[in-house]
């Protein structure tokens, strides 16, 4: 009864962000020792008990089945591979049939990421890409916020990014901005101060420096030589 307790207290500790980061940027090669690591955080190949064991598998399931539809796996697909969370019990018979189930869900989320980024324009990254092109007027946005709008790692996502748009995601944010800054500049009657809150800029100061540098004028300089439109 006391190793039952403790089994269950241990259990409770299962760190679920370290399956959700592993989700998000584990690589194959080592994604099964990775979550062998987790998993023996927590003493989980000594449960013999169904419904411990079955209360581990739940969280990750759930983290898994979470990470799936934030890169576009369709819930239907889903089960189809690991089933429902309503018969997942079934591939829990013994501790070595447990730890198979979850080695493969785990590898099948992370090859799904990898099929997913290496995609056309519906790709993850593009997704990326587009989530910045609708949130880059808030001043607070970062690589972080972007990496958990489409369930990547910051460091994954950086370096899928660049790799696709031959750029840094914080090149393309401040050039998102600046492009905006340009157009509301050339055809409104905003002034300089107003452009730069509405494009993610809360220093007028830094805003004309990093204006000057892309565009080569001051936002004043290009404000007088442009053609404002009626």
């Amino acid at each position: 009864m006391n190793d039952k307790k403790g089994y269950v207290q241990d259990v409770r500790r299962l760190d679920i962000r370290k399956i959700e980061e592993l989700l998000r940027s584990g690589r194959l090669e080592n994604c099964d020792a990775m979550l062998d690591s987790v998993l023996e955080e927590v003493r989980f190949t000594r449960i013999q008990s169904l419904v411990i064991r079955l209360y581990v598998c739940m969280d990750i399931y759930v983290a898994a089945h979470t990470f799936a539809e934030n890169i576009g796996i369709d819930n239907e697909h889903f089960c189809e591979h690991f089933g429902t969370a309503d018969d997942m019990s079934a591939r829990l018979m013994s501790v070595e049939d447990t730890v198979d189930f979850l080695r493969k869900l785990v590898r099948g989320c992370i090859m799904w990421r990898i099929e997913s980024a290496k995609g056309s324009g519906n790709s993850i990254v593009a997704k990326a890409r587009d989530y910045i092109d609708k949130n880059y007027m808030n001043d607070e946005l970062s690589l972080l916020d972007v990496a958990d709008a489409v369930g990547l790692s910051p460091s994954y996502l950086s370096t899928q990014f660049k790799k696709k748009y031959g750029q840094n995601l914080s090149e393309y944010l401040v050039e998102a901005r600046i492009a905006r800054a340009r157009e509301l500049l050339c055809c409104t009657s905003k002034m300089i101060y107003e452009v730069a809150y509405d494009v993610g800029f809360r220093d007028y100061r830094y805003f004309s420096q990093i204006f000057k540098k892309y565009t080569g004028q001051t936002p004043r300089q290009f404000q007088n030589s442009a053609n404002i439109c009626p």
